[in-house]
């Protein structure tokens, strides 16, 4: 069931606050590749810095109500996955 993610392209909104760096992290070890969106770190200290995340995906700091740099990451990138984890 899981293989599913691997070599997967995922877009991952929010991935920097808890939840999501917990998502960002397990879709990572299953083999996917992962474009994190999110605005900024939203604690401290930060569980996706304490994960070193950051080494392991794309990241790129955008407030997702910006819909044209948003669309423009979805053309470049071309996710099979989206997860939103606000």
């Amino acid at each position: 069931m899981f293989n599913k993610f691997k070599n997967k392209k995922i877009i991952v909104t929010g991935h920097t606050g808890f939840k999501g760096s917990w998502l960002t992290l397990w879709l990572n070890l299953l083999g996917a590749k992962i474009i994190g969106i999110s605005n900024d770190q939203p604690s401290k200290p930060s569980h996706f810095e304490k994960l070193n995340i950051n080494k392991k995906i794309i990241n790129i700091k955008l407030d997702i109500r910006n819909l044209k740099k948003l669309e423009k990451i979805f053309l470049k990138h071309q996710p099979d996955f989206v997860f939103c984890s606000y």
